[in-house]
């Protein structure tokens, strides 16, 4: 029997884990498996297995590496970010700005925060994806304690002009969270060069395992725990550390950054590639995002006259992993709520499909994709009443 051919396209979905990274985890299963929290000279190594990873990750965003703090994913992250901070800063004000198209982690929190009172400000984007930055500062009140915006998202790929909001924010004294989930380990961060006081990520964005996730929290903000319980993450967050996996946490960050230019410029040519391979075979398709500022490894496209989740699945017959949008709510039959944001008509947003590359993709890969990808649009449409409506209105009568 032939193996099934896989071509997977949904590392913003997840990542493999790194023969590297499985490879440095595997001693703190079976051989330091001391709980890093007990005195005994035996849980040295699994202290020390910790602390390198939490050097290795401040070291990748110019932090300290006591504002590094382990958390079990960047939804815990954020939600711990949001959270906290309404509650430590409720005599300062009651008010925090976001965006219309953040990940569900920040946007369920904030519908949590403001049936306790929390005021939010949800800002619009453009057409690519983009925040006005006037509008930012205009949405500014006395009572504002937090800007959180993503630095790139997740389902187009349009990266935020980051810098300028940690600027804004520090101009007006105040706390800037991002959700840098997509982005970190993908893009250069420098927390002080963009003035961000906090920041979310997680580790199975960047071939280490599902389950690990870290939360940095500049020096003097003054959150306080959001799982209680114990003393670990210097009595910030509870619970016994998760050595093995925060362990392969480093080592991917540590691999991420070696590699970093020169992956982004081999993903960079193959979604261009892509890209124009099928805006040129497949008509009445757009581009979704901003075509410069953009994930190196994200392409999603909208097609007209189909529904994306029959695109998938006929995708998957033909060994290709892609989606329509955010793993998070793949069991919606509504569509994506950022291509809505962006200004995109129901019946187009339904006919969405996000690729996402990696390293490891091939331009011969490519080219089965962008062709199976026109196969399967042309089947779909000969299908559809509305393309068969909207060709008999548009053909030239002589």
């Amino acid at each position: 029997m032939n193996e099934k051919k896989l071509i997977y396209l949904d590392n913003a979905a997840t990542t493999k884990v790194k023969p590297e990274v499985v490879e440095a985890m595997l001693p703190y299963f079976t051989e330091y498996y001391g709980n890093p929290s007990s005195v005994y000279e035996f849980s040295e190594e699994s202290r020390k297995g910790i602390t390198h990873a939490r050097e290795v990750i401040a070291n990748a965003l110019g932090a300290k590496t006591n504002e590094i703090y382990f958390t079990g994913c960047g939804t815990e992250s954020d939600n711990w970010a949001l959270k906290a901070t309404a509650e430590a800063y409720k005599e300062k004000g009651n008010h925090i700005i976001t965006t219309k198209i953040e990940h569900h982690a920040i946007l369920h929190s904030c519908e949590w925060l403001e049936k306790h009172g929390v005021e939010v400000t949800y800002l619009d984007v453009d057409e690519n994806g983009r925040i006005s930055l006037e509008e930012l500062e205009q949405a500014i009140r006395p009572e504002t304690i937090l800007i959180s915006i993503m630095f790139a998202n997740n389902e187009i790929g349009t990266i935020e002009p980051v810098k300028e909001i940690g600027q804004i924010a520090r101009k007006h004294g105040i706390l800037f969270h991002t959700d840098a989930v997509q982005a970190f380990g993908h893009e250069p961060i420098n927390v002080d060069e963009y003035n961000i006081d906090m920041l979310s990520a997680s580790g199975h964005k960047i071939n280490a395992p599902k389950g690990v996730g870290f939360l940095y929290i500049r020096t003097g903000v003054k959150i306080r725990s959001f799982i209680h319980g114990g003393a670990q993450e210097r009595k910030r967050r509870g619970g016994t550390e998760n050595v093995a996996q925060i362990v392969g946490m480093g080592r991917a960050v540590e691999l991420a950054m070696e590699s970093l230019e020169q992956r982004k410029a081999k993903e960079t040519e193959l979604r261009d590639y892509l890209m124009e391979k099928v805006m040129s075979t497949v008509p009445y398709t757009r581009i979704n995002g901003d075509r410069k500022n953009r994930l190196a490894n994200n392409i999603n496209f909208a097609f007209q006259f189909i529904e994306g989740e029959s695109l998938l699945i006929m995708l998957d017959m033909a060994g290709i992993c892609g989606s329509s949008g955010s793993a998070c709510t793949s069991g919606s039959l509504d569509p994506s709520h950022v291509l809505l944001a962006i200004g995109l008509p129901h019946e187009i947003a339904h006919g969405s499909l996000r690729l996402t590359l990696s390293e490891e993709n091939t331009k011969e890969e490519m080219d089965y994709v962008a062709e199976t990808i026109k196969n399967v649009v042309e089947r779909l449409r000969s299908m559809s009443p509305l393309y068969e409506d909207f060709m008999k209105k548009n053909s030239c009568v002589r």
